[in-house]
């Protein structure tokens, strides 16, 4: 998988608001309104990822998930984060 520019990467971040670029990965942060609305979305999010075999690194902080996504073959972000970002969102948006 090919790494995107910093151009191509800003341009598919216009698609996702809550979604910054930097350190070589794109980060987000959710707050749910609690530890178990936190947790089931993490496990939800954890059966895409094996589906599409890409892994995010995140932090959970009782409510708080923050997610970074890259590509760690390509050394950046690739289509792939994207794909997952989008996944992500969905699944988050359904919890809200």
């Amino acid at each position: 998988m090919k790494k995107l520019s910093e151009e191509d990467i800003e341009k598919r971040l216009l698609r996702f608001p809550d979604w910054d670029y930097y350190e070589n990965a794109i980060h987000t942060e959710f707050e749910f309104d609690n530890f178990k609305d936190c947790f089931s979305a993490m496990s939800r999010i954890a059966f895409e990822c094996e589906a599409q075999n890409h892994h995010p690194n995140w932090t959970n902080v009782y409510n708080r998930l923050n997610i970074s996504l890259s590509t760690h073959d390509a050394e950046g972000v690739t289509e792939k984060d994207f794909k997952l970002a989008e996944a992500i969102e969905a699944i988050v948006e359904v919890e809200d």
